[in-house]
């Protein structure tokens, strides 16, 4: 009887307070932003500094909306992240789905291919896409910014996508062929409603990749085309930080995805799981 009164004890020493450390540690940056938000300008540059604000007040964010174009930067990020998700879907289900159910010359060495892009840091890609985006006078717009962000997104979408397609039995789609469907019908009336939790785990993948990106945003885009990320790095000045607003937009920024998220992580779970186990 001792030996069982001792395991719950146990087990939370052994596995629910290591957990715990873990997600403390995980949330302690973003815990420490959003009350870093909340205090008042003033008692951010105070001798005595408190974790806990002593006066709760949302100023940060009236003068980050009042002051500055952070609702325009935001609809920016929302254009392009969108626009980026649904290219990425469209070029990446239908490349895995002939990846994963054709054989033809080059398979493998396209899959590889694709494989590889991932592994060269993105900021090799910088010079030619500016020169591409240029000649084709895309620079400062949307459409060259989506593309710019397909170019990393579409590789390890396409993977996660190839997964998912070889987790679904190929004679459904021989199934459906005998029934009169196209090779094409039969991805559009069989497979594709069978991997929706993968498509949608694929496209929050490329959408909050799109959304988080710093590099093609300050290159590509200026004045007219500023996303969330780059407003935020202008609130860092040369000789003055304002951590009031630079913390209040990283809330406001954290946001969309946050709730993202938390409206479809069953599906999120589901279609991260769902390419793990063949059938």
């Amino acid at each position: 009887m001792s030996v069982v009164k001792h395991q719950p004890l146990r087990r939370i020493f052994t596995l629910h307070l290591p957990m715990l450390a873990i997600v403390l540690f995980a949330l302690g940056p973003y815990l420490w932003m959003l009350l870093t938000s909340l205090k008042q300008e003033s008692t951010l540059f105070s001798p005595e500094r408190t974790f806990l604000p002593t006066v709760v007040t949302l100023e940060n964010y009236l003068r980050l909306f009042q002051k500055t174009t952070f609702l325009s930067n935001l609809g920016h990020s929302l254009v392009v992240s969108s626009g980026t998700m649904l290219l990425g879907l469209s070029v990446s289900i239908t490349a895995a789905y002939a990846f994963s159910r054709f054989r033809f010359a080059g398979r493998r060495a396209l899959m590889l291919q694709f494989l590889l892009v991932n592994m060269f840091p993105i900021v090799l890609l910088i010079i030619p896409l500016f020169i591409i985006m240029k000649s084709l006078g895309l620079l400062d717009t949307h459409l060259g910014l989506i593309l710019a962000h397909s170019t990393f997104s579409i590789p390890f979408a396409t993977w996660m996508m190839i997964s998912y397609f070889d987790a679904i039995p190929r004679s459904l789609d021989e199934a459906a062929m005998v029934d009169g469907c196209t090779p094409i019908g039969a991805m559009f009336r069989v497979v594709i409603p069978l991997t929706v939790p993968g498509i949608i785990a694929t496209g929050i993948y490329i959408f909050i990749t799109s959304w988080n990106e710093y590099l093609y945003a300050s290159i590509l885009a200026g004045q007219n085309v500023r996303t969330l990320t780059v407003a935020i790095q202008t609130l860092v000045g040369e000789y003055e930080i304002a951590w009031g607003l630079l913390t209040s937009g990283g809330v406001v920024g954290a946001l969309p995805v946050t709730l993202l998220f938390m409206l479809i992580q069953k599906r999120l779970v589901a279609g991260m799981t769902q390419g793990a186990v063949k059938g």
